[in-house]
């Protein structure tokens, strides 16, 4: 198995309809944040006006592009792209805690900016046709389009802008109040004009970008709903697509608008491009790649090793009428791990957590389950230059110093932290034994063979799993925990009981993977920060709440340039891997994917994402081809 695949949404990457909505993907949230009103500016502050923002440099694209350069601006509209998701859903509602909700769903929502697939960290206009900030970015208006219409053909509003950050706040997801805590007010300067303040001595380098990236919800649609309702009406929303059809659990349509406001603008010139997307649902991975091979849908990201490895060899595939590709990710490959819940008080102790981590054995698991296709996960950064490597530099020492006393020494007098690397045989002896005097060390004694504290307690974990397809990776990991004296149990449950347990964190550990920016920041807090690791349904899994997480995450909201950045990155990764978290695994610096040949895509690859959803079209004479050879 490459990677988890991401519950109820099987798109190998966040769709880049904006950078804000990659960004709150990491978060479980895609898309989002805030509007607010500033200060008087003084007259000799520069005002910036332009038609994008980016975090770092000079945009790639001028006032007057015609479009992205890497989509095809002729591509035609029509066909149907269709896909899987993992479990099931029962609401139609993403930016609430309430309900599980169907993938996709935020399609429905247009923001003020968008983001690109081949810059990291710039932001063009979709509602908004202009920007306006200072340098040092304390406030940020934007002049929004007044064509921009939700889809009953009701103006979209600087009104509608400030309704949806109050009631993401009051009423969204809890991270949302820890993303949107330096906005320090809203303001409709006019009916096509909104502007955003900022909380002095706030880090503002994202601020405007992060609030650009906020869904536009109306506010007259609201006006006798909850927001806060978990629900399967199809919402009110201004974007690309509206809803077709929906069958609980099992189906959703989304249905291209043929009325849309923006298809014309640049930003969406050569994409957009099918009449449908459907996205069928399966509680079981092998199920649904039999489902794929029947023709249940006709695209599908491939995670499963052994299927990759061995089952792509079906009828439809040696005649060609499925591809078969790997198209590399220049993504950092992301964070997949077992993940240890720090509140509880068997995981305090850094030893034991380090020791528990010890005995997964990838090279055998890579060598027996993977077929050699994988590597080893170190850094939280991993396939990319933000990945720290051996001691830390000067640079990186002036940010940990400070902070020393509430970091393992390690951070200092080590290289950064990487996994042993064991024998190919199901059990390495001699790492045992490391991680058996890790535990003595942490006060866990055998005793009976079993380890135990001073007070009697037993050493228990359970991994808590949804997925049959992890069982074959999980059983051998649990069968050296035992071998370690620890009483290690695996509790197979349904996907709706996972995902509410976790959102109340109720576990020992669990598997999850997160996909990391190249130009992190804000998104941060929402998987380390100490202000979301008791947040109900926040992505800080781990619960982790360390003073020197939370100052290097600011150091990286500061960073005033790309070398800054960088090395803030690598400090905080140096230290979030010496302070043992999670348990890493495995990555794949490729797209495995396979689709019905009924697709074109531009002939210039994005750099970073496959554009499978964003800028592929539908070949009508390719279809047309293989319904004539009798493929479907």
């Amino acid at each position: 198995m490459q990677s988890r695949q991401p519950r109820a949404l099987v798109l190998s990457r966040p769709h880049p309809y904006s950078r804000l909505r990659q960004l709150l993907f990491m978060f479980g949230l895609l898309a989002a944040t805030i509007l607010l009103l500033a200060p008087p500016v003084p007259a000799q502050e520069k005002i910036i006006k332009a038609h994008g923002i980016s975090t770092f440099g000079d945009l790639k694209y001028g006032p007057d592009f015609k479009h992205f350069d890497y989509v095809n601006p002729n591509a035609p509209k029509g066909g149907e792209f269709s896909t899987w998701a993992f479990g099931t859903f029962d609401s139609l509602t993403p930016y609430i805690l309430k309900g599980q909700a169907a993938s996709l769903s935020t399609i429905f929502f247009d923001s003020l900016m968008v983001g690109t697939a081949d810059e990291p960290d710039a932001m063009y206009g979709l509602v908004a046709k202009s920007i306006e900030y200072p340098e040092n970015r304390q406030w940020v208006i934007f002049n929004m389009r007044p064509e921009a219409r939700f889809s009953d053909g009701s103006p979209l509003t600087a009104e509608d802008v400030v309704f949806s950050f109050h009631v993401l706040f009051d009423k969204g997801r809890p991270t949302y109040k820890v993303i949107l805590s330096d906005v320090e007010k809203v303001e409709a300067l006019g009916k096509y004009k909104v502007k955003f303040t900022f909380r002095k001595g706030a880090n503002t380098r994202e601020l405007p970008m992060t609030v650009a990236g906020l869904p536009i919800f109306s506010k007259a649609y609201y006006k006798d709903r909850d927001f806060a309702r978990s629900t399967l009406e199809p919402p009110l929303g201004s974007g690309p697509y509206m809803l077709e059809k929906v069958s609980p659990g099992k189906t959703v349509v989304y249905k291209r608008r043929d009325d849309y406001w923006a298809s014309g603008l640049p930003v969406n010139v050569g994409q957009n491009n099918y009449d449908r997307i459907r996205i069928e649902y399966y509680a079981d991975y092998t199920a649904a790649f039999e489902g794929f091979k029947g023709g249940d849908y006709n695209y599908r990201e491939e995670y499963l090793s052994k299927l990759w490895g061995t089952a792509y060899n079906f009828p439809a595939v040696k005649k060609g009428w499925v591809k078969v590709e790997q198209i590399p990710d220049r993504n950092p490959s992301g964070t997949q791990g077992f993940w240890f819940n720090l509140r509880r008080d068997k995981f305090k102790d850094i030893r034991v957590r380090e020791a528990l981590g010890m005995v997964f054995n990838f090279e055998w698991s890579n060598k027996a389950l993977f077929y050699g296709i994988y590597k080893r996960t170190d850094s939280f950064w991993e396939n990319s230059d933000l990945q720290a490597t051996g001691m830390p530099s000067p640079e990186e020492l002036a940010l940990l110093e400070p902070l020393r006393k509430y970091l393992p020494e390690s951070v200092f007098t080590k290289p950064a932290y990487s996994p042993p690397v064991s024998k190919p045989t199901k059990l390495d002896r001699r790492i045992l034994r490391k991680a058996g005097k890790l535990l003595d060390a942490a006060g866990w004694k055998i005793v009976n063979g079993v380890r135990t504290n001073a007070k009697g307690e037993k050493l228990t974990v359970e991994f808590l799993n949804d997925s049959p397809a992890f069982e074959r990776i999980m059983n051998p990991y649990i069968e050296n925990l035992k071998r370690l004296g620890v009483v290690a149990t695996l509790r197979n449950i349904d996907n709706a009981q996972q995902i509410e347990r976790e959102k109340n964190f109720d576990f020992d550990i669990v598997v999850r993977r997160y996909t990391m920016s190249l130009t992190p920041g804000i998104e941060l807090r929402g998987m380390f920060s100490s202000k979301t690791a008791n947040l109900p349904g926040s992505n800080n899994i781990a619960g982790i709440a360390n003073p020197a997480i939370d100052a290097l995450i600011e150091k990286i909201e500061q960073a005033k340039s790309r070398k800054e950045l960088n090395t803030a990155v690598k400090a905080l990764d140096r230290s979030l891997r010496a302070l043992h978290i999670w348990v890493p695994q495995w990555y794949n610096p490729y797209h495995n994917i396979a689709y019905l040949d009924v697709f074109s895509r531009p002939s210039k690859p994005a750099p970073f994402a496959v554009g499978e959803l964003g800028f592929w079209w539908y070949d009508k004479a390719k279809a047309d081809r293989l319904r004539a050879a009798g493929a479907f």
